[in-house]
């Protein structure tokens, strides 16, 4: 992967470069799952163009307390909870810190997965080739929770995409998934939101939105 210099206007166009990556992936019995929230406008656009349909898959990513943006782990729906060890030895962080700051994100992963799917069923994703998307890859710590959870729903094949990556991180999902695309690993890296004109944040709102508007095209 060739590091890159320019950026995307924003998520959804980021979602329609990314989509023209997963062509081959089209005809194939394919389920998109957006990670809430920023990952939903890009996954959206891939949905549309393998003319799949379109779902979420809830992951949180745990912060160090005092700097949340440091991922020190991630939560994701069926239970799964992943620990960077070595982040928590670093910063000398005691089981108890942990598991405040895992209650009250396992709380908000609760009521998101209420907000979006309501009543509906999760997508059976048995023998199905599953396209995770999110906006970019920094740590890749929720993608990897993601990852390590869907593999309990029993797909054929777990592809990871996303626009932008730290080269590492990218990398390193060869071993984790079965597909990794990521259209820009640039170096330095530095943050996801460099590399979008607009990152402005994607509210509930926008994702109710696209997950109504894509549910309405399937029908």
């Amino acid at each position: 992967m060739t590091p890159f210099t320019t950026r995307f206007v924003d998520r959804r166009q980021a979602g329609r470069v990314l989509a023209q990556k997963l062509g081959r992936y089209r005809e194939r019995d394919v389920v998109v799952l957006g990670l809430p929230r920023g990952g939903v406008p890009v996954a959206f656009e891939v949905a549309q163009a393998l003319a799949a349909p379109l779902d979420v898959f809830v992951v949180r990513k745990l912060g160090m307390p005092g700097h949340e943006e440091y991922a020190i782990g991630a939560l994701a729906s069926g239970g799964v909870r992943l620990i960077n060890e070595q982040a928590v030895a670093l910063h000398g962080l005691d089981p108890g810190e942990i598991d405040r700051v895992a209650a009250a994100e396992q709380t908000e992963l609760e009521r998101r997965e209420r907000s979006y799917r309501g009543e509906r069923p999760f997508p059976d994703l048995h023998g199905k080739t599953v396209i995770l998307v999110d906006d970019g890859l920094a740590t890749g710590s929720t993608m990897r929770a993601a990852v390590q959870a869907l593999r309990l729903e029993g797909p054929e094949k777990i592809v990871v995409a996303v626009p932008v990556s730290a080269a590492d991180t990218c990398f390193a999902f060869r071993d984790i998934a079965d597909d990794v695309v990521c259209i820009m690993t640039p170096d330095p890296f530095y943050a996801v939101g460099l590399w979008y004109e607009d990152f402005s944040q994607t509210t509930d709102e926008e994702v109710h939105e696209l997950l109504d508007r894509a549910r309405v095209r399937a029908a």
